[in-house]
């Protein structure tokens, strides 16, 4: 009985690492992917929606000056260019916003270290706001 139980168990498993992989890579824990040997996809922030929206800028104006004037080359070297550009520009934008994001939840937290610190002590802003509005 215990051997058809292992025996059982082993065909789950073997069935759920295909899928457990994959989730590993999705989540960044599988082999990472760089570009020019330099730049990690996964773990720098916003590098993966940058190299994606500029791939994308890039068909876009390729194809737009391509329709526009026929010429090949032309159209290839706007293509480079509008990756470029919007690269750049995406990765500028990103970062701005998560360097906002990262101030943000810095005072967060530092606000939220102060109230358990001063929680109850006589240096609570909310007993002196009671205290304020109790003698006015």
């Amino acid at each position: 009985m215990e051997t058809e139980d292992r025996e059982d168990s082993k065909k789950v498993r073997g069935g759920l690492e295909p899928a457990l992989a994959l989730v590993g890579i999705l989540e960044g824990v599988g082999p990472s992917f760089k570009i020019l040997g330099i730049l990690d996809v996964q773990k720098v922030p916003c590098a993966r929606e940058s190299i994606l929206y500029g791939s994308l800028g890039s068909l876009v104006v390729a194809t737009g000056h391509f329709l526009a004037t026929s010429r090949v080359k032309r159209s290839f070297d706007f293509g480079v260019g509008g990756f470029i550009l919007t690269t750049l520009g995406y990765w500028f934008y990103c970062r701005y916003n998560y360097a906002k994001l990262r101030i943000q939840q810095r005072i967060i937290q530092e606000g939220m270290k102060n109230k358990i610190i001063y929680e109850g002590t006589q240096f609570d802003p909310e007993i002196k706001e009671k205290n304020n509005q109790g003698g006015n």
